[in-house]
């Protein structure tokens, strides 16, 4: 193999690449990126049998050729190179020799026959979404994923038709997010089960894009492919809960306030809260606030007020606080309502956006 391209053009792939090589020990070949120069243009291949990638630039070829070289070597080689337009490279007895204008360097390379493949997932099921949309429904709930892998569909993004609408939905079973992005040009699809390791590297490497993403689904697998970018990911096979039956129909108290005034007294309250970052939730009806109390017996206590609209009977519940921080980051309105019931858990939205919903489960004192 032997090239020429644009060195900022092979560093943005190799960035995006890099990062979805594997670091098992037993099988060295997957901390490398796959390069296959060929119709003029270079293809890279990254996979660490959860997640595969694969993305193309338009590069000059003297001669074409396969390489297996680990990514993160070349990546930072790349990255250091200053003042550099173009960069070469060579394969030449088992070393690939990566050349500017003013330096050169030879790296290792593997061989290249002991490189995965990456599945091809058949379109006969997919479609289209825009990437903002998709983006924009994993971010908002992705945080809610349990970080552990015990329970597999408590680790993993829930995506799901209902009615002319995509609904991504995440619980660790101590909370609960859900988003509905409405598009009326998507068919009704088979739900699947993204695993929330995976859900980062997707956000990662699309989110910078514009346009459409098309996805394809399959009994363990899912691709997404756009401008020039396909990556594909190994899906959950499981069940997620019926969670719409925990969601509560009706509320006895509820309190709407500035966005901004929540998370500002949240903040505060935390600096005082327990080892379980417990705070205490008071919608007071009579002089109509929403009160945060903390206290912490090393530390000492805090009472924090917020004026705010209320209805319904007074109460007072206990919650974790990080549970109720993280989901503000998914809201858009200056607005939000939260509504709480005696030993149910508290719902909050975004006053005016019904396409957001999030419970937190109450703490025993």
């Amino acid at each position: 193999m032997k090239i020429e391209c644009i060195k900022n053009k092979l560093e943005e792939v190799i960035s995006k690449t890099e990062k979805i090589t594997g670091k098992n020990l037993t099988l060295p070949i997957l901390k490398c990126v796959l390069l296959i120069a060929k119709d003029n243009a270079l293809t890279i291949r990254a996979t660490n049998l959860d997640l595969g990638i694969e993305m193309s630039i338009p590069v000059k070829i003297k001669k074409e050729g396969v390489v297996a070289v680990p990514a993160g070597i070349l990546y930072n080689f790349l990255t250091n190179l200053f003042n550099e337009k173009n960069v070469s490279l060579e394969a030449k007895d088992n070393k690939l020799i990566v050349s500017t204008s003013h330096t050169e360097t030879q790296i290792k390379i593997y061989p290249y026959e002991e490189f995965p493949t990456i599945p091809i997932v058949s379109d006969k099921k997919s479609i289209i979404i825009n990437s903002n949309d998709l983006i924009l429904g994993l971010k908002s709930v992705w945080y809610s994923a349990s970080p552990s892998s015990m329970k597999p569909e408590l680790s993993s993004i829930y995506i799901y038709y209902d009615n002319g609408k995509i609904v991504f939905v995440a619980t660790d079973s101590f909370r609960l997010a859900e988003k509905k992005i409405l598009n009326r040009k998507i068919e009704e699809f088979e739900s699947v089960l993204i695993p929330h390791k995976n859900v980062s590297e997707i956000i990662r490497v699309f989110e910078p894009v514009n346009g459409d993403i098309k996805i394809n689904l399959s009994d363990n697998q899912i691709s997404f492919s756009s401008n020039g970018i396909y990556l594909t990911s190994r899906v959950i096979d499981g069940t997620f809960p019926e969670y719409g039956q925990i969601i509560p129909k009706e509320h006895s108290s509820k309190a709407i306030l500035l966005k901004q005034d929540a998370i500002g007294a949240f903040k505060v309250s935390n600096i005082f809260s327990d080892k379980f970052n417990q705070v205490t939730v008071e919608i007071n009806k009579k002089e109509k606030y929403f009160q945060i109390t903390t206290k912490n017996p090393d530390i000492g206590e805090n009472i924090y007020k917020i004026d705010s609209a209320t209805s319904g009977e007074g109460l007072e519940m206990n919650f974790n606080y990080k549970y109720i921080i993280d989901c503000f980051q998914s809201m858009t309105t200056d607005s939000v309502s939260f509504e709480m019931s005696k030993n149910k858990p508290m719902v909050i939205k975004g006053v005016g956006d019904p396409s957001f919903l999030y419970l937190v489960m109450p703490m025993n004192r």
